[in-house]
């Protein structure tokens, strides 16, 4: 009878490695992710077309950008179309001379815009077949275009998302007599988040029969869920006997390239939707022995408590 193969990866690691595989627990040393919640990986070998996905990026960009691409687009296409009517002839577009363009390749371009705008001012008309050809063909691009620009810009405003802010350290310092990992957020938008649950995962590399191997704890948490979140959160993890951060030091840490990854979802009320953000400290992103400052304040002759986001990140090392 042949004898059982063992397997390679432990089950309780296995599930443990969020996804990367052991490949990149076993050699990779970069950090899993990056401060903003991107990944730290890159796709190669796809082709272009296969790779390239142009609604998501259009959704995911940030604002400046988008509005940049639609506006490069827009010359562009304008700039096209101007060819195209040059291409038909200098009697292509007839004209009045009051409109003050005597260089051809102006008078097509603002023609081009009138027509892909739907604007029409009458001081400049095709003339002959080609002409009339180009303008209905640009008719058509006008028309899916501003269909298209009208339902990315509706899609990112209606998107839910997450705008978690992080504070830019963690500290592990004394906590109800014990030793404890925190970090702090908030939400810095005025939409209100419920359920606001948090998993925080410690990565670090540990020697293993010789081999440098990433190994992953999850770290159980003080209260690892909030109904509600209308002001900051303190994350906390307190560092006892069955923690995996038991007994080590910042030395341990860094020598490790030990990695805090975070993973928070909640229920965006005014969608109704979930809604989820990543973040992650590295060693170096670590304060021994200080603690956060206060944020909240309140006003004198005001029962209101409110609480200073800029402070978010303040730091007592006085502990």
């Amino acid at each position: 009878m042949s004898k059982p193969i063992k397997p390679l990866v432990n089950q309780e690691e296995e599930s443990r490695d969020l996804g990367f595989g052991a490949v990149v627990a076993r050699e990779s040393r970069d950090r899993l992710l990056n401060p903003d919640g991107s990944f730290n990986v890159a796709r190669r070998g796809l082709g272009f077309w296969s790779s390239l996905n142009a609604y998501h990026t259009l959704l995911t960009m940030s604002w400046p950008k988008f509005l940049g691409v639609v506006a490069l687009v827009y010359t562009a296409t304008n700039v096209v179309f101007a060819i195209a009517f040059l291409l038909c002839g200098p009697s292509a577009l007839n004209s009045v001379p009051e409109i003050g363009l005597s260089n051809q390749f102006l008078r097509a371009f603002f023609f081009s815009v009138d027509t892909l705008a739907t604007i029409g001012y009458g001081n400049i008309s095709p003339s002959g077949t080609a002409a009339h050809t180009i303008v209905t063909l640009e008719a058509l691009v006008g028309i899916l275009g501003t269909a298209l620009i009208t339902g990315l810009v509706f899609a990112r405003f209606s998107r839910p998302t997450a705008q978690i802010l992080f504070s830019r350290s963690a500290v592990i310092a004394p906590y109800r007599g014990l030793t404890a990992f925190m970090f702090r957020i908030a939400n810095t938008r005025s939409n209100e988040v419920v359920e606001l649950g948090c998993k925080v995962l410690f990565a670090r590399f540990e020697d293993e029969d010789g081999q440098s191997i990433r190994r992953f704890y999850p770290l159980v948490l003080e209260r690892e869920r909030v109904v509600f979140f209308p002001l900051s959160w303190t994350v906390v993890h307190p560092i006892d006997e069955t923690s995996p951060l038991y007994g080590l030091t910042d030395e341990d840490l860094r020598r490790g390239s030990a990695e805090f990854l975070i993973l928070l979802s909640g229920i965006d009320e005014t969608f109704s939707q979930l809604v989820h953000t990543r973040f992650s400290y590295g060693a170096a992103e670590l304060v021994w022995n200080a603690r956060f400052a206060n944020v909240f304040n309140r006003r004198t002759g005001q029962e209101r408590l409110t609480i200073d986001v800029r402070r978010l990140h303040d730091i007592e090392r006085d502990v």
